[in-house]
């Protein structure tokens, strides 16, 4: 058994979609990033490659690379889980959390489970999927981004 741990955190700006655990999320915001910059996505693929100690997701995506630009991160994680696979590991569970102080996301947290459940070939009882808010404090605080932080735990095949 392995143990990950992730974190993404990504600036929000106008003239972008609001994609967070590969769901289309309704605000007027999106967050900027050189894929769909899904933060809760990214960090749930860190944490997934720490584990597996394959690197980040920055060494397997760079942000320089055209070939990742727009891209859709359920694609990246996708491949995450190939590149596990290939290890010789598959996860077992999943605990993530995304911190932001607008919108709502407790409406989009069951949509969001199935969605990565789906993606991890694990069964959504699986997958915990959480929202806070920081009370005001820092960059989230005060509506500049969003984060999030994961955890994971692997198995050997």
């Amino acid at each position: 058994m392995r143990v990950g741990y992730g974190y993404d955190v990504h600036r929000l700006v106008e003239g972008r979609r609001l994609i967070l655990g590969g769901v289309e999320i309704d605000h007027p915001l999106g967050l900027q990033g050189h894929s769909d910059a899904d933060v809760l996505l990214h960090a749930i693929a860190d944490a997934l490659l720490g584990a597996a100690a394959l690197g980040d997701i920055g060494t397997h995506f760079p942000d320089d690379s055209e070939e990742w630009r727009d891209a859709d991160s359920r694609s990246l994680l996708r491949s995450v889980v190939n590149r596990l696979t290939e290890a010789g590991f598959r996860p077992v569970n999943v605990d993530a959390t995304v911190i932001a102080e607008e919108p709502r996301l407790k409406p989009y947290v069951p949509r969001m489970r199935s969605a990565v459940a789906e993606i991890l070939g694990l069964d959504v009882s699986q997958v915990s999927v959480k929202a806070t808010t920081s009370e005001g404090l820092g960059f989230v605080g005060t509506g500049a981004g969003m984060a999030a932080h994961a955890v994971c735990l692997l198995e050997e095949r």
